[in-house]
């Protein structure tokens, strides 16, 4: 037996002790080290359950905005607002605007000469000129001219290229690639007040070749070449790429409208967006648009008369006997407003929702609007929006009143053009390169038909409405390559449309 006086023993007692101790501790750290174990297995399964929770939450949200991205931001009827949380559209600028920027080098090259190019048509038609003028003089190495603009169409609008664009910008955006001047040099002027220049019109939808082959060798010999008509005149396809690109540049970057039409357009976008999302109906319905297609249905007896002894009164419209029924039926008619309501009905867009007319004055005024106006109540245009004061200064200034609507078309939720024109193909591109913004394009053809049957009893609404969504679920604006028609260029997709080699 162990006694405490013998050292020996002592020492073992100690260590039998310790040993003891050792073993409490350890079945002590063990429970603690199980029940950590338990705590993380639990804490593990927890963090799984809410990732797989996250996941499928975002999965729903997706789905839902996949949904509704079809027609645009609640739009449709049976989204629960048309409210849009302030911060999503800041107040102080537009998505089209873009900031300023250091001006670029300038680009030094031996100039081959002088271009002038008076531009023809309205707004867009001019605006698309400008773009292919631009590409066409940087490429001869020559100088060019601030363009002229039309003031002898149809709109006798009196506007300047600096009335509508800002024309420092224009120069010293673009002086990296060329120069430009406002008016010739006093020695080159002289020459051509004296008749010393060659003037011209370029063959339309020319290559690039066509300009160094033709129109470069008149440069260098007369020094000062006049191109007097601008539209189409140069190809949608099979240009290099930097001179696709460039002509993106001029449209998208270089020409930007007067800070008196910017601010004024954004005050418009302003005004609208304070009411919840807002769809641009592009109605060409206006007078001339219809004398000169020959477009009458629905039109009464004297109203076919006028429309079509305004269309002899123009000898610049060329084509004069024009069967109504035929072109319509071909989807080559802009749509009536009657026609306008039906199709928005039945493409499914909330009756509450703001439609900002981006037009003229509509033929047959508030009588010939008055199916649309009932279907959907909030119709405005910038004249019920503004003062009249506000608008002064763009009275009779047809091409600046043109500005501010394509200013709105473009900050729009939706764009819809009844008719593919000039304006309603600039701003589809133009809108497919702020991010492929909405725009439903209107297959007018199909539309006719159904609008027909629908109305002669063949179709019920159902049916009606199912026909119009699946004629147009391809046709939202959604990123696709150009239809190419060399034989045909003027029936293959335009360039400014559908800019896609700028937009990859």
């Amino acid at each position: 037996m162990c006694k405490p006086e013998h050292c020996d023993c002592n020492r073992t007692c100690k260590e039998d002790a310790e040993r003891m101790e050792m073993g409490v501790k350890y079945l002590r750290e063990g429970k603690v080290e199980k029940s950590k174990l338990v705590v993380s297995r639990t804490r593990l399964k927890l963090w799984v359950i809410r990732g797989i929770t996250t996941v499928l939450l975002w999965i729903c949200v997706f789905q839902l905005v996949a949904l509704g991205e079809m027609w645009g931001p609640r739009l449709m009827k049976g989204w629960p607002s048309c409210s849009s949380p302030p911060d999503i559209f800041p107040t102080d600028q537009l998505s089209s605007i873009l900031p300023k920027v250091p001006p670029p080098p300038k680009r030094f090259y031996k100039n081959n000469g002088y271009l002038m190019v008076s531009c023809n048509g309205g707004l867009n038609q001019m605006r698309a000129a400008i773009c292919d003028m631009v590409t066409i003089a940087r490429y001869l190495n020559v100088t060019l001219i601030v363009p002229e603009l039309d003031k002898t169409s149809f709109w006798a609008d009196p506007s300047e290229f600096q009335d509508i664009f800002d024309v420092e910008h224009f120069i010293t955006s673009l002086r990296d690639e060329i120069r430009i001047l406002k008016e010739l040099p006093p020695r080159v002027k002289k020459r051509v007040e004296l008749g010393n220049f060659y003037s011209l019109p370029p063959v339309s939808w020319s290559n690039i070749s066509y300009y160094h082959n033709e129109i470069l060798p008149l440069v260098k010999k007369y020094k000062v070449v006049h191109l007097n008509k601008t539209d189409a005149r140069l190809a949608n396809n099979g240009l290099p790429l930097e001179i696709q690109k460039l002509r993106c540049r001029v449209n998208f970057r270089a020409l930007k409208f007067t800070l008196q039409i910017e601010e004024l357009g954004k005050k418009i976008v302003n005004i609208l967006r304070r009411n919840g999302p807002f769809l641009v109906l592009h109605l060409r319905y206006e007078m001339d648009m219809l004398a000169f297609s020959g477009c009458v249905h629905g039109c009464k007896d004297e109203e076919v008369e006028e429309l079509t002894r305004m269309r002899y009164a123009y000898p610049w419209w060329k084509e004069k006997v024009i069967d109504s029924d035929t072109k319509r039926k071909q989807g080559f008619c802009p749509l009536t407003p009657e026609e306008v309501a039906l199709t928005l009905e039945a493409l499914g867009i909330d009756g509450n929702v703001q439609i900002y007319i981006a037009a003229g004055e509509i033929y047959g005024g508030e009588k010939r609007m008055a199916s649309l106006a009932t279907a959907f109540p909030n119709l405005v245009r910038k004249e019920t929006l503004l003062e009249p004061s506000e608008l002064q200064l763009f009275q009779n200034h047809s091409s600046q009143m043109a500005a501010l609507d394509y200013l709105v078309s473009l900050e729009s939720d939706i764009f819809v053009p009844t008719y593919d024109g000039n304006m309603a193909k600039v701003v589809e591109g133009h809108r497919r390169f702020l991010g492929f913004k909405k725009t439903i394009l209107l297959d007018r053809q199909s539309l006719v038909d159904l609008i027909d049957q629908y109305s002669n009893g063949t179709l019920s609404w159902d049916e009606f409405s199912s026909f119009v969504k699946k004629a147009h679920i391809d046709r939202l604006g959604s990123p696709k390559r150009r239809a190419v028609n060399p034989e045909r260029p003027k029936e293959e997709d335009y360039f400014y449309a559908n800019p896609y080699e700028c937009l990859q």
